[in-house]
């Protein structure tokens, strides 16, 4: 059992906003990028976008993963970008240990943290803390691409 089965077997939560697994398992189509914890240590890269594959199986929204794993410093590193065709959004909002930042790339959309909405657009930026309740949704009328980093600290 991984972190996150871990987090939703141990925590009663009302409801399956909270953890993208209960969706999924619920039948629910979801975009969401899982921080890996193990493996071989990121070293320094490029990654170039055109060889990347999108991931996510929620409609109108794809993500696309540059890095994912364990680094020096951090437990957890994963970053890349998403695209959200007008209306669309990834999940609902969730919850997950890593704290994000998000930014803006193109487009206008909405943020919700901790059950507040915040109108965005290209070059907003925002931090999500861990475990703090929080989505996205594109309210625009074109494409909304945010970039994301999540990162999980060492615990010594």
């Amino acid at each position: 059992m991984n972190r996150r089965g871990f987090l939703i077997s141990a925590v009663a939560l009302p409801g399956a906003t909270m953890f993208p697994e209960v969706l999924a398992q619920s039948g629910q189509q979801i975009t969401h990028v899982d921080t890996r914890t193990g493996g071989a240590l990121l070293r320094s890269s490029v990654v170039k976008a055109e060889g990347i594959q999108p991931e996510g199986a929620a409609p109108g929204a794809k993500a696309y993963v540059h890095f994912n794993g364990p680094t020096e410093q951090l437990a957890a590193l994963a970053s890349g970008l998403v695209t959200l065709e007008p209306g669309a959004q990834p999940h609902p909002p969730h919850r997950h240990p890593e704290e994000e930042i998000m930014i803006v790339g193109e487009g206008t959309g909405e943020f919700f943290l901790d059950g507040v909405a915040t109108q965005v657009k290209t070059g907003d930026m925002v931090f999500a803390e861990a475990n703090v309740l929080h989505g996205v949704k594109n309210t625009g009328e074109t494409r909304m691409t945010f970039y994301f980093i999540k990162m999980m600290a060492k615990h010594t």
